[in-house]
């Protein structure tokens, strides 16, 4: 996928999780991330690969930046998960309460 990050997912990185998101929003964040994360893998790996000598300094900020990036779809996970056990505590209760 050879997609760059916009403006928004920047904001987004810097700010943290949009907490007005829906469920389906964090979800569709989540696999982004995750998908900017496995190319950014798979290109530390090609160049690995290709190369004869691996600069150290270099592989270790794209490793933590796989981390970062790879953190930040583990969060919009989280916080969707949240939101589906808060929808699914709220119609249970409507239920019972009806």
């Amino acid at each position: 996928m050879n997609k760059s990050i916009t403006g928004r997912e920047c904001s987004a990185f810097k700010k943290g999780i949009d907490t007005e998101a829906t469920t389906h929003e964090l979800l569709n964040d989540a696999t982004e991330w995750l998908q900017y994360a496995r190319g950014l893998t798979e290109l530390l790996a090609e160049l690995v690969h290709e190369s004869d000598t691996v600069d150290c300094r270099r592989m270790a900020l794209g490793l933590e930046a796989i981390s970062a990036i790879t953190r930040m779809g583990l969060q919009c996970t989280a916080h969707a998960h949240a939101h589906i056990s808060w929808e699914t505590s709220q119609d249970t209760q409507d239920r019972s309460d009806a």
